[in-house]
């Protein structure tokens, strides 16, 4: 608060008070939220680099430069270090705070994706480091398993993707689907466990 003092002042009048409010840095709502540590869990700062190791592997982030990265106690705070004019800093600190949570989680319980196979002799078959799967092709597709990913089949027509990073086990799960994707009239391929087919309705003769 600023008081502007004026010798012409007459007497008993009051001085004139301005508040001056500095412009204040602003992250999104996302951004602001503390990020908590658990224990058994290391998180190390390097500049802009950021390494999160636990029970479940370790993981490491480029924070981006408009964005700082500080721990207090058992918690991460993220907050921007750079005003753009167009507001990009605040996404910028909400999706950098959206990574490195999903880092804190993904060392301490992992990540994981269940698809099934639905259509007459569609099967899958993990075998070390590849996916055998049958999916009414003329040949057997093999997926190559990325390393930090591990693909589990408790059943012919179920595929478990598990890992500690959450856009990994993403894009395995995606490449795998991307096979066969369901098709619109009877729903055959290979489908998310929780995702929803909308069937169309066959074209009558």
């Amino acid at each position: 608060m600023v008081v502007k003092c004026c010798a012409s002042w007459p007497r008993g009048a009051l001085p004139v008070v301005t508040l001056i409010k500095e412009k204040q840095i602003r992250s999104s709502r996302v951004g602001r939220n503390p990020i908590p540590v658990p224990a058994g869990v290391e998180v190390t700062i390097d500049g802009q680099q950021v390494a999160v190791k636990g029970k479940k592997g370790a993981l490491e982030l480029a924070v981006h430069p408009w964005v700082v990265v500080q721990q207090e106690g058992g918690i991460l705070k993220v907050s921007p270090r750079t005003v753009t004019k167009d507001g990009k800093h605040r996404a910028m600190t909400g999706t950098m705070r959206a990574l490195l949570n999903n880092m804190v989680v993904g060392v301490t319980q992992g990540f994981e994706r269940k698809l099934q196979l639905v259509g007459v002799g569609y099967r899958a078959q993990a075998q070390g480091k590849v996916l055998n799967l049958t999916l009414g092709f003329s040949h057997p597709v093999a997926f190559a398993v990325p390393e930090g990913v591990l693909i589990e089949t408790p059943t012919q027509t179920e595929i478990i993707v598990r890992g500690v990073d959450k856009q990994q086990v993403g894009e395995a799960a995606a490449k795998i689907r991307a096979y066969r994707p369901p098709e619109p009239y009877k729903g055959k391929g290979v489908r998310y466990t929780d995702e929803t087919i909308i069937l169309k309705e066959a074209k009558k003769k």
